[in-house]
Parts: C-alpha cells; structure tokens; sequence
C-alpha cells in the first residue's frame, strides 16, 4: 500500500471510530482527578494507571514512576525511535487556522527583602527622618522600566534574537489588535516595549513583571507606622538564550546598587529555567506545517506562546530533542479552570492532523 493509501485508510478509520475516541475520553474524564487538591489524591493515581493501561493497549511499555507530588506514566515504544512531537495544551489561533508553537518565555522568579529601620516606627515621631522601605523598592521597580517600555536591567537583552522578517509578517498578518486582546480584560493599551507590535509583546519578547508587594499596616482603619522591611516578588519571562543565572545576577545587581547605604537587601529565588526555541528552518517544522494546511485548507501559523513549560527545555537540554508542539484547544475552552471544555470538531481534525503530522515525519 502506498503512503498516501495508508494515510487516507487511517484518516477513514479515524472517522468510523470517533464515537469509540469520544468514549475512550470520557471515560478519563469521569475520574476526578483534581490535582490540586489532596482529598483528590487516589482519584489523581487513578487517572494515571488509566492512562497507563490505554497506552498499554495501544502497544506501549508502560509504567509509573513515583514523583515528590502525583505518579508519572512512562510509556515506551520500542521502536528505538524518540519522537519529537507533542499532543500538548497549546492552541489553535482562530476556529478555523491551525498552529504550531515554535517558542516558550523562560522564566526567572525573584523575591526581594528590603530592610531599613530595625521594627516599624510611628510616623509622628521618624517621618520625614527615617528611611521608608516602600518609598526605597517602589524606586527600584519603578526604574525596571525605560519610557519606552523597555527593561533598564544591563545585558538583559543578551541573546534576545530578531524575527525572520517572514515570520514577523505572517504575524502581523494575523491582525491581533490592541483592542481584541486587551478589551475583554477592560484595558486599551499595551504597555510593552514601544517599537513591538502586540503579538511580539505577548510571545516573543522577554519581559519584568511585579507580581506582588507585601509592607507596612494594610488591615482595616488606619495605622501611621513607617514599615521597617518590604518585599516584592518579581518574574521575567526569557526569550531565545537569555541565561536565567545572569538574568538573575544582573537583576539583583540592579537592586543592590540601588539600595541605600543604611538599608540591607536579601533575596530568594522560587524558579529558574531557560527559554526554548525551534528553528524555524527546522525540516519537522515544515513538514508539520504542510501536514496541518492539507487537514484544515488553511497555512498553519507558527506562534511563540508567553508562558513556560520547563520539560520542554529539559527535552533540548538533556535529551538533544526538539519538541514541536501541536495543539488543538481555543481561546475560550478556559484551560485548567472550571467548566473546561474542548472543542469536539477540534478533537475530530486534531486526531486527523496527528495522523497526517506523524506521516509526513516518517516519510520524511
């Protein structure tokens, strides 16, 4: 039989059987398994020895492997192949295109702790004298940023790489607009670096955020104290090879050198991980893209998603693997919340997409 017979036999199996595909989902989703919660923990185990056995009937060598939190499944070919794709939580771009997210933001996450006076002080007696914690870390944050919505951190654009120019095209050709992104959260303008357009800002770019700041009395009434500590939590997404380790020096350098002499400043770090990327001259990329356009009519959009998944960049670093990453789910399918959902003509043309990626990556 020739590849394309064989491609065109599976994609017909894949229509007969969907109502056996969505009775195999259901029955994975009919166990509670809320991972965060720990009165859900056998529930959680539950799922994963279902997950072990489905595979395990698909061929797989299968096992679980014990983990600080909940069990892994481990599922084994045997064919000596390590595939490189990923059936994975990213998403389409609209209803109708498909995409392939090429990029993950690494992540550096910072606590800083700023102490000035030895305890909290009335501010009858020290105000106008004594240092105020807050007045000092809220400089420091304010001065995170240039006018231009830049980050004022030395070398922290170190290994930030530029767009192709036909990618950046293809983005701006995609028309995400101020408006359509920031209106559904009651904001208008975007406030990252300047000379960007909204979907770099959101994907490609590496950025400084404050994530919280805890100081002083903030309870019920007043209380006229001077705080003698503050602290913030502060994350920066990475791009391209930003390193987290000198992203992290220079930002507490950053702090350090603008700390009064009579103030002392600690710091915490909660994570670390570098940021991924495929190359876009990548021949499984491509391969992936012309798969996708033949199931959908449509070019397949490749798009660098904001946020991390640090196992991706443990697949490059550890095992020399790029990962393309394949997914399915829409913008309103509020993944990981409450009344998740999914798509079921996205579940059907996701399974026919993988038949034709897998394919494709094969013959190739």
């Amino acid at each position: 039989m020739s590849a394309n017979n064989a491609v065109s036999a599976v994609l017909t199996h894949v229509n007969r059987e969907l109502d056996s595909s969505l009775d195999r989902l259901f029955a994975l989703l009919r166990i509670q398994s809320i991972s965060t919660d720990p009165a859900y923990a056998a529930q959680c185990r539950k799922a994963a020895e279902h997950v072990a056995a489905d595979l395990g009937s698909l061929g797989f060598d299968t096992s679980l492997r014990p983990t600080a939190g909940h069990p892994v499944v481990i599922g084994n070919s045997g064919n000596g192949v390590n595939p490189r794709p990923r059936v994975c939580d990213t998403g389409m771009w609209d209803t109708e295109t498909p995409s392939i997210t090429t990029s993950l933001r690494g992540l550096v996450y910072e606590e800083v702790r700023l102490t000035c006076a030895d305890r909290d002080l009335h501010s009858g007696l020290f105000g106008g004298a004594a240092r105020n914690p807050i007045h000092v870390l809220a400089d420091i944050i304010s001065a995170l940023h240039r006018p231009d919505g830049s980050v004022a951190i030395a070398g922290f654009y170190d290994g930030v790489p530029e767009l192709p120019a036909d990618i950046r095209a293809d983005l701006a050709g995609l028309d995400l607009t101020p408006e359509k992104f920031l209106a559904p959260i009651g904001l208008k303008i975007p406030a990252g670096e300047k000379d960007r357009i909204l979907i770099e800002q959101i994907s490609t770019r590496p950025t400084a955020e404050v994530n919280g700041i805890i100081s002083g009395y903030t309870g019920e009434g007043a209380k006229t104290v001077i705080p003698g500590k503050a602290m913030a939590k502060v994350s920066f997404r990475l791009v391209g090879a930003q390193d987290p380790d000198k992203i992290r020096l220079a930002f507490r350098e950053f702090v350090r050198a603008r700390v009064p002499a009579d103030c002392t400043v600690e710091f915490g770090n909660f994570s670390s991980a570098p940021a991924f990327n495929v190359a876009f001259d990548n021949p499984a990329l491509a391969k992936a893209r012309e798969a996708l356009a033949q199931e959908w009519g449509k070019k397949a959009v490749t798009v660098g998603a904001g946020g991390s998944i640090p196992i991706v960049s443990d697949f490059k670093t550890v095992l020399g693997m790029d990962t393309l990453m394949v997914g399915f789910a829409l913008d309103d399918d509020r993944v990981h919340s409450p009344n998740e959902k999914y798509d079921l003509k996205c579940f059907h043309k996701g399974i026919r997409s993988w038949v034709r990626i897998l394919a494709a990556l094969a013959a190739a």
